[in-house]
């Protein structure tokens, strides 16, 4: 039988040792090869929106896998066109390129941004502004437009260009702006870092932004997408529009996918041989993503979204004022952080080791944030289940030194 030994022998030990073997998914439950069981509260780190082995998502891979899989984009296919046109139909977008992870994703807003901007404006408007503790990829472009220093330590040199800035703060935001600035890229909810969610007001000051000096906003929604907040894109909780997005993770619910979604003004500079793909925009995983998408972009599905992650947040408020770990809860949908008080600090990573024991899985966030992302079909008596156990977890943590 492979074991983790076996793991540790063949893998890059870039990951770390995973502390078990998974065999089996179905629904919200995972399966251990030592037959433990989980409730799943990470989903894959938000990936697994309609849980494990859907039926109606592994109906859509048997049938396309029967058909064809691969064509490369010299030729067109019929997925691919389907799911493009549903994108744009749901979405403030005008078009869609097609690729195979979040960081891919991010990587082509990046060369489009900067594409538009080089033919309309010249060589001098580069500059792409992101945020402290953002987190947009681990490719040399966009660990650099990531704002965790400890992620591009060791890699550079670095790509020119980029700008960091504060997190949520308008008045450097307005201060560095400027006829040089070919984007600004911002997650609607910093995932890695820390389930922070942005502040409606700066939300509206970077649009304002961007249009004063016909700059592009990039809205990375690859965690906060595909239904993850109670609307299939967080930026539709606001009146704000980018001008690019991208989408991965729960766009394939697994399969790996990725979509950069954008705007006329930017997809008319990416003529033949500007950027491309082999894999991107496959049938097999456009017909996933096509299926992914039906299945979630509807009222109920949306609605327990909301009514899910409500329950979970008061839930978790509930076993904070009895535990006192926790500064707040904050997040939107089903992507939630609960926050270590100071005394706790650089331990989350022990909340998960904890809520294991306990069969249910869970995240971090960086080393003081709790992250909950489970699929998006949770039910309610699952997410009861759930708090039972992380109350067990909490009292286990608060009996350690």
């Amino acid at each position: 039988m492979t074991d983790l030994s076996d793991y540790q022998q063949v893998l890059t030990p870039n990951y770390g040792v995973p502390p078990t073997i998974i065999v089996k998914g179905v629904g919200c439950e995972l399966f251990g090869q030592d037959g433990a069981r989980y409730l799943d509260l990470a989903g894959g780190i938000a990936v697994s929106a309609l849980g494990h082995c859907h039926p109606g998502v592994v109906q859509a891979l048997t049938e396309q896998a029967n058909k064809v899989w691969h064509l490369s984009n010299v030729l067109a296919n019929e997925p691919a066109i389907h799911l493009a046109k549903a994108l744009v139909d749901a979405t403030f977008a005008d078009r869609v390129f097609f690729c195979n992870s979040g960081a891919e994703a991010n990587e082509a807003a990046i060369k489009a941004a900067r594409k538009a901007a080089f033919d309309v404006y010249g060589p001098e408007k580069i500059e792409i502004i992101a945020f402290n503790d953002a987190f947009h990829g681990r490719t040399i472009a966009t660990v650099t437009a990531g704002g965790q220093p400890k992620y591009r330590t060791g890699f550079g040199p670095m790509p020119e260009g980029f700008t960091h800035l504060p997190f949520n703060d308008c008045k450097s935001l307005e201060a560095q702006v400027s006829e040089n600035t070919c984007a600004v890229m911002v997650e609607p909810i910093q995932g890695e870092g820390g389930v922070r969610p942005i502040c409606p007001t700066f939300f509206e000051k970077i649009r304002a932004a961007c249009d004063r000096v016909g700059a592009a906003l990039i809205v990375d929604e690859v965690q906060t997408g595909m239904g993850r907040t109670g609307k299939l894109f967080a930026y539709q909780h606001s009146d704000v529009s980018p001008d690019i997005l991208s989408s991965a993770k729960s766009l394939g619910c697994g399969f790996p996918i990725g979509a950069m979604l954008c705007k006329e003004w930017i997809s008319e500079h990416l003529i033949a041989g500007t950027h491309g793909s082999t894999y991107g925009g496959n049938p097999l995983g456009t017909a996933v993503a096509g299926k992914a998408l039906e299945l979630i972009n509807t009222p109920e599905l949306l609605s327990n979204v909301t009514e899910r992650g409500r329950q979970l947040t008061q839930g978790l408020n509930q076993l904070n004022a009895k535990h006192q770990l926790f500064k707040t809860v904050r997040g939107q949908g089903l992507l939630i952080g609960a926050v270590l008080k100071d005394e706790y600090a650089g331990r989350s990573g022990e909340l998960v080791k904890l809520t294991m024991q306990m069969g249910l899985m869970t995240l971090v966030a960086g080393p003081n944030v709790h992250r909950f992302a489970p699929p998006l079909i949770i039910a309610e008596s699952e997410i009861n289940d759930a708090l039972q156990r992380l109350d067990q977890a909490y009292a286990a943590f608060n009996k350690q030194p």
